[in-house]
């Protein structure tokens, strides 16, 4: 299970874009960050997700658990489910802003990929990899230079690191995946535990 970085490490200078920007931000204000969900608003229990695109027990569970929880719980609109950004590294950054390009109705399928193929994007140097995100974004439909536009968007990149600080200090996530079920902190566990517990809300509310 990965653990996170003191905030100070990541240091915007090694997160930004794969072709850095040549000149200091103007945006006058942050860019606003979509919020990514899946299931109905009203739903009766709200589970939440810290998860990075370069974590190992991230890839596992939405490899196992968390197809399952969409069949039983979020495709029949028992749960409402929310997946938060966690950045260890520039390269799971990158991956959110690829993620993030083709907008909501893109996420998910793009963040399926993205764990599904974690062990081959990851691999070699950083102009490799994001080599490999800008294929991942091509597959799913993003135009190039969208991509392109979107890898080398440097207020994004501070807006979206800034947020996950923000929500991980707000939740007290300490590793990945966290899950916040209903305001209530766990850790990564099976997908029985986790049925057990929602099964539980469920009956409570």
């Amino acid at each position: 299970m990965k653990h996170l970085f003191a905030a100070g490490v990541l240091a915007l200078a090694t997160l930004i874009s794969p072709a850095q920007a040549q000149e200091e931000s103007t945006a006058t204000t942050a860019p606003e960050i979509t919020e990514m969900a899946l299931g109905p608003e009203d739903a009766s229990v709200t589970v939440m997700e810290y998860a990075s695109f370069t974590c190992p027990h991230c890839a596992n569970f939405h490899k196992g658990p968390f197809k399952q929880l969409k069949a039983d719980y979020i495709d029949t609109g028992k749960v409402r489910f929310v997946y938060r950004d966690v950045y260890f590294d520039r390269f799971g950054l990158w991956a959110s802003m690829v993620a993030r390009c083709g907008g909501g109705e893109k996420f998910f399928g793009i963040a399926d990929v993205l764990y599904e193929q974690q062990r081959e994007w990851t691999q070699g140097d950083p102009a490799t990899i994001a080599d490999n995100l800008r294929r991942i974004g091509k597959v799913a439909g993003i135009a190039p230079d969208a991509v392109e536009a979107c890898l080398n968007d440097r207020d994004k990149a501070q807006a979206l690191v800034g947020w996950y600080q923000e929500n991980a200090q707000a939740h007290e996530v300490n590793s990945t995946p966290t899950l916040i079920i209903d305001g209530q902190k766990y850790s990564n566990m099976p997908y029985d535990e986790l049925k057990a517990i929602i099964d539980e809300k469920l009956a409570a509310g």
